[in-house]
């Protein structure tokens, strides 16, 4: 079967193939060699028609081998899930500073409504000071809340949650109930012992 030829190169194309070739013999030996032996009128390799070569391979007699391998009882290992660091971190501060942990744990069934007023407002100015010393917080939108609003199509169901009567494909227009947050910098301190920030609060002891 004869290998079907393509048409030669344009005059632009020679060109540039020649001005390529110029650097290429420059830098490459082999290539500047082989470049001579075609000039000297030596054939290309494809235009010299392969040779037929039969070899003749001995097929030696398949003989089926069944080889036993002992199957090993798979045990199944439970595999303890480690907290996040940061986020033990932060449950650390925010009891540190606001004693949150311990207003989330007690039973407050028994409390007052003015006694848990009184200690969630201890709770919540720790809580503040943790986040504005440690976080940089903006609203997801800069709009108003109770301003109306406009999602154009491609917005970000990720950050902007739809409610209501949800009909058909954007732009969707309605009005913004919670302007969201969004955490920007993260300042958390940095731990030189991982598991230690898994104690929350140390157990105190009087003497």
């Amino acid at each position: 079967m004869s290998t079907p030829q393509t048409s030669p190169p344009s005059f632009l194309s020679r060109i540039a193939i020649a001005i390529g070739s110029f650097f290429a013999i420059l830098g490459n030996a082999s290539l500047a060699q082989g470049v001579s032996r075609l000039r000297a009128g030596e054939a290309l390799a494809a235009d010299v028609p392969p040779r037929e070569v039969r070899v003749e391979v001995p097929v030696e007699k398949i003989v089926e081998t069944r080889i036993e391998v002992p199957v090993e009882r798979v045990v199944e290992k439970t595999t303890e899930i480690h907290a996040p660091t940061a986020a033990l971190q932060l449950l650390g501060l925010l009891q540190r500073e606001a004693r949150f942990v311990d207003f989330v744990q007690e039973d407050v069934a028994g409390y007052s409504d003015a006694e848990i007023g009184a200690a969630a407002r201890v709770v919540h100015d720790g809580c503040r000071k943790v986040l504005a010393g440690h976080f940089s917080i903006q609203p997801v939108r800069a709009e108003s809340e109770g301003s109306r609003v406009t999602l154009q199509p491609g917005f970000d169901a990720g950050a902007v949650r739809v409610s209501g009567n949800v009909v058909g494909q954007p732009p969707f227009t309605g009005t913004l109930a919670h302007r969201g947050w969004q955490a920007g910098e993260v300042r958390l301190p940095q731990l030189t012992d991982p598991q230690a920030a898994r104690i929350l609060a140390q157990a105190e002891v009087e003497l």
